[in-house]
């Protein structure tokens, strides 16, 4: 089984997620611990747990990586957003942890016209806090790459590096690359040339031994649009190209690869992306 896979539904509780991955074809899936529109979330019970891990277990799936919900905002002022994301990104380690999940994917958040700088310290307090109140969780805080829209954070490499460098607790952080926040935010990998590039900048900016996870989504809109709309793989601005050299590239072999392409009634969507990717894999 190869290590590409979806984001997947936990409707019904989170013990679903992995049979719905697995019949889909994936090999890794993504899910939200909780209701990915409400603030809190309930931890699971302890039955919860044992159904979630037998579960997993039974599937054969390689790994489960979590994504936290998207109100949380660590860059946020003092005041009601702030405590809240502390509070609920707190509760979203927590239950990685109960869960057996050691990767939390998360948007490391918006200035909201504060200022980059302080955004990013902001965010380092905000992990310092965080990593030191939950010795439980032990895995790692994978920073998404994102596209820039409005006053979003960690759309560079060098903003995803400062969030690292700048907090206490450096060996906790890896990213999480999203091939369409990246395109989006100017990061061409659709020629081999861009491709070699951007990854060397990776490299000698976050270090590649940091890279823990993609998303894989092409864009509905251009290079450097800064514009965060995903798009089926190969049917938006990117094409195929990227996406065969990222399938092939040996050093990402083992690293899971999950598509948050747009979902139709059914699984149809997810498998024909799965279908698309895998055929562009050279055997």
């Amino acid at each position: 089984m190869d290590y590409l896979g979806a984001h997947m539904s936990i409707a019904g509780g989170l013990h679903n997620a992995p049979g719905r991955g697995v019949k889909v074809g994936c090999g890794v899936i993504q899910i939200f611990t909780q209701n990915s529109n409400q603030w809190r979330g309930k931890m699971p019970t302890d039955s919860d747990v044992a159904l979630f891990r037998e579960k997993w277990e039974g599937s054969g799936l390689h790994e489960i990586v979590c994504h936290d919900i998207y109100l949380i905002n660590l860059a946020a002022a003092p005041g009601e957003v702030r405590e809240k994301s502390l509070v609920s990104f707190r509760e979203e380690m927590e239950r990685c942890a109960r869960l057996g999940i050691a990767k939390i994917v998360m948007h490391p958040g918006s200035h909201l016209g504060e200022g980059e700088e302080t955004g990013i310290r902001r965010i380092c307090e905000a992990f310092d806090e965080l990593l030191a109140a939950v010795p439980d969780f032990t895995g790692k805080v994978l920073l998404e790459t994102t596209a820039g829209q409005g006053s979003n954070l960690g759309y560079t490499f060098g903003q995803l590096h400062a969030i690292i460098d700048g907090s206490a607790f450096p060996d906790r952080f890896g990213v999480c690359y999203d091939t369409c926040h990246t395109f989006a935010a100017g990061y061409d990998i659709t020629t081999k040339e861009g491709y070699d590039r951007v990854f060397a900048e990776f490299d000698r900016v976050i270090g590649l031994g940091r890279l823990h996870c993609f998303h894989m989504n092409d864009s509905k809109k251009g290079l450097n649009c800064r514009v965060d709309r995903h798009e089926h793989i190969g049917q938006g601005a990117m094409g195929l190209d990227g996406f065969r050299f990222l399938v092939n590239d040996p050093r990402f072999a083992q690293i899971p690869k999950i598509l948050e392409t747009p979902k139709g009634d059914d699984d149809e969507f997810d498998r024909m992306n799965l279908k698309t990717l895998r055929g562009l894999l050279r055997h």
